[in-house]
C-alpha cells in the first residue's frame, strides 16, 4: 500500500477560519478526511507545523520511506532555504501545493525557493490541489 504524506507549513492550521476569501471555509482536517475516503487504497498522513524546525524533521522522517510528499509550506516557500535543502536531501518525490494563486498575489509570494527540488507545483486550485497531486502519485 501507497504512503503519502501531506504536510501543512505554518498557518494552515487555520484553514477554514482564516480569510476564508482566500483560503475557503472548509478546514484541513474535515478535507483529510474526505481525501481519505475519496482515495481507500492508499494510506494517507497528515501534519502541521507552524514551526520552520519542525517541518524539517518531518522531511527528515519520512523522507526516505514514504511514496511521495504533498507540501504546502505557507509563507516559508518564499524564504526558507533549509526547507529547500531538506527537500534536495530526500529521496522521496514531493509536489509543492498551494490553495491561492500565488503568482495572483503580492510579489513576494511570486518566488519559491522548494520548487526547484520538487517534482511539480499545483498552484490555484483551493483545497483540490492535494487531491491532484495524489492522483499524480497514483499514476507513478
Amino acid at each position: 500500500m501507497k504512503k503519502i504524506w501531506i504536510i501543512n507549513g505554518p498557518n494552515l492550521n487555520l484553514l477554514g477560519k482564516r480569510e476564508p476569501q482566500i483560503y475557503g471555509a472548509q478546514g484541513f482536517e474535515d478535507y483529510f478526511k474526505t481525501l481519505q475516503a475519496q482515495f481507500p487504497k492508499i494510506e494517507l498522513a497528515y501534519f502541521q507545523s507552524n514551526s520552520e524546525g519542525g517541518l524539517i524533521d518531518k522531511i527528515h522522517e519520512i523522507g526516505f520511506s514514504a511514496d511521495g510528499i504533498i507540501l504546502n509550506a505557507g509563507g516559508y516557500t518564499h524564504t526558507s532555504v533549509a526547507l529547500t535543502d531538506a527537500i534536495a536531501g530526500i529521496i522521496t518525490p514531493t509536489i509543492e501545493v498551494h490553495i491561492s494563486n500565488v503568482h495572483a498575489r503580492e510579489e513576494f509570494r511570486h518566488h519559491s525557493y522548494l520548487s526547484k527540488n520538487c517534482v511539480g507545483i499545483i498552484v490555484g486550485f483551493g483545497l483540490d490541489g492535494y487531491r491532484m497531486a495524489i492522483s499524480h502519485f497514483l499514476q507513478g
